[in-house]
């Protein structure tokens, strides 16, 4: 998906895309852990951007746009941090590494989350998920 021919080269050089996925980083660790898969996955293509990249981070512009009234609450309720975890087992084609997620909460509100690739390579459905637990309890703790 990378441009290939010069005319792409001349499109995606006039596109502001590493300032627009930095502005998603931001966004993404002050308000929106919700898109924090995608901009891992658009940040993957900084160094050679194509217009289907471009076109991702579009759709994560829009989807910001579209619940901007949305909001995380915090209400101070009694209760117990909240974890869950998830791992995409071998998702990235190109490393064939696997996805990390996690996320913890209070009531009302996520306090803690991430969204990354994997260090190592898992053989197995089973050993991603230890390490996604493994990673899950260190941030618990």
């Amino acid at each position: 998906m990378s441009p290939r021919t010069d005319e792409e080269k001349q499109y995606m050089s006039h596109v502001p895309y590493a300032n627009v996925v930095g502005n998603l980083m931001y966004a993404m660790v002050s308000t929106s852990p919700d898109i924090s898969h995608a901009v891992e996955v658009v940040s993957r293509f900084m160094a050679n951007a194509g217009e289907e990249h471009w076109q991702a981070v579009k759709w994560v512009l829009w989807y910001l746009r579209g619940t901007s009234d949305h909001c995380i609450i915090f209400n101070g309720s009694e209760g117990s941090i909240c974890g869950y975890v998830d791992v995409d087992y071998a998702g990235d084609l190109d490393k064939r590494r696997s996805t990390t997620g996690y996320v913890f909460a209070l009531p009302g509100g996520a306090i803690s989350w991430i969204s990354k690739l994997q260090e190592i390579v898992a053989l197995s459905t089973t050993e991603a998920e230890y390490i996604v637990a493994s990673d899950a309890n260190k941030e618990a703790i």
